[in-house]
């Protein structure tokens, strides 16, 4: 088993703990890199997100020998045992607890930004990593948590050893892990993306989940589902883009998982034969899609404006909180053109939360030095006969980070009109999509 990134970690490890839904859990994501893994098990059981923020206390000749740890709110676990073998002072000990408070309390302030701590007087606290090595932190965090009065402490990660495992097992009173493999040498290897999560992603995360929980400083109701107040299939829709009305068609199939926005090219639109033809591949798949104009008439009319990134992607962004607010399943872009620049451009975005791109005959050049903050697997579809196009896509893959992939399609030009050229785009993106936005059905 391997994971995309942490985003596909998360979605997966949520499936594994949907029976802790009932019991009405906190989710505390161990910063870093557990917090992006964590997001998503939020969004999954419904449930607040936090971070766990905890320092190790390590013996002053031997900083990865720890002899306990402390957490917010005055928590100190102090392994007595180690204390007494080490030969550790007194005068040690406390300089050395002095040193992490500083930065605990630090950290604190830096992911939460004034926002109280999550209680969690008796209950049920699922604690989430991206994995787990040796599993000291994760030790040391499930005593904090079990310190500061939760009732139950749920320890889940993707993967970890199975040593490691069946130690925590001690210090957790339940431990889901989704892979154990008997040879392993570090958590990164169990991924195709494993760059490093910043603490502003942290902060950005953190910041969502915390305005999902409160939607609107008037404590206004989210608006319900679409598919609770009207049929299922394609209807026509208004997407308020931040105060801005831009009409839309929304497909939603039968049980659908996931739903891929357009974003339509340089003098194109909803309405566009091509995208429409991918849109319906994706339909047959159970994949829901929506077709939306990206500019007003009155913008349009203005030809600079179908080539200003920048706004395009932000009416993306705003169209993207749009859909969250009403379907919460994952959300893929599919972009073409000028539009596929757009889409990347919004993806970087540090709260993008983006399960996929997929490209078509697109310019990702132009989204600039943006491209390798995309953290969404990203696939690039071009024509074999669209030379410029291509050699630009070349290029533009050089710069991403991501779990990433170009596809030529023989014979093709820019707008795949050659027999059979856009069936085959749409397969690519059928498939690209399938995989990284359903991975229950890819399998």
């Amino acid at each position: 088993m391997q994971f995309t990134n942490r985003d596909d970690a998360g979605r997966r490890l949520a499936e594994a703990l949907r029976r802790y839904e009932k019991h009405d859990p906190v989710v505390l994501g161990l910063p870093r890199g557990g917090v992006p893994v964590a997001f998503h098990v939020a969004q999954a059981l419904d449930a607040p997100l936090d971070v766990i923020v905890v320092r190790k206390l390590g013996v002053p000749y031997h900083r990865e020998l720890a002899f306990g740890a402390i957490g917010e709110g005055g928590v100190r676990v102090i392994s007595d045992d180690v204390v007494r073998r080490g030969g550790i002072g007194q005068a040690d000990v406390l300089s050395v607890e002095q040193t992490e408070e500083e930065e605990l309390a630090r950290q604190a302030r830096r992911f939460r930004k004034g926002r109280p701590r999550t209680p969690l007087d008796s209950r049920t606290v699922i604690l989430i990593d991206d994995g787990i090595a040796t599993g000291a932190t994760a030790e040391a965090a499930c005593e904090v948590v079990r310190a500061q009065g939760a009732a139950r402490v749920v320890l889940a990660v993707p993967v970890a050893p199975p040593d490691a495992i069946n130690r925590l097992g001690a210090v957790a009173d339940d431990v889901v892990c989704l892979y154990t493999p008997p040879v392993f040498a570090a958590v990164g290897e169990w991924y195709q993306d494993f760059s490093q999560t910043t603490d502003d992603e942290v902060v950005s995360l953190l910041a969502q989940a915390s305005a999902m929980a409160s939607p609107t400083a008037a404590g206004e109701a989210m608006p319900p589902p679409i598919r609770e107040v009207t049929d299922i299939g394609e209807i026509e829709v208004e997407v308020d883009a931040a105060g801005i009305p831009l009409p839309g068609d929304l497909t939603l199939p039968e049980d659908t998982e996931a739903i891929v926005m357009f974003a339509h090219g340089s003098g194109s639109s909803r309405r566009s034969p091509r995208n429409r033809l991918v849109a319906e591949a994706l339909n047959e798949v159970g994949l829901g899609t929506l077709l939306f104009d990206l500019l007003s008439p009155v913008e349009e009319a203005d030809r600079a404006n179908v080539f200003d990134i920048e706004t395009l992607a932000q009416r993306l962004t705003d169209a993207t909180e749009w859909l969250r607010r009403r379907e919460s399943v994952p959300i893929g872009y599919f972009g073409a053109s000028t539009g596929a620049a757009a889409a990347l451009r919004a993806a970087a975005a540090p709260q993008a939360d983006i399960g996929a791109v997929v490209s078509r005959g697109g310019r990702p050049d132009l989204a600039g030095p943006l491209l390798g903050d995309v953290r969404a697997p990203t696939l690039l579809i071009v024509g074999g006969d669209d030379a410029t196009v291509l050699d630009l896509n070349r290029q533009a893959q050089s710069e991403l980070r991501c779990v990433n992939q170009l596809e030529v399609v023989p014979g093709a030009t820019h707008l795949f009109q050659e027999p059979g050229a856009l069936e085959e785009v749409a397969d690519l993106a059928k498939n690209w999509f399938t995989r990284h936005l359903m991975p229950t059905r890819s399998r």
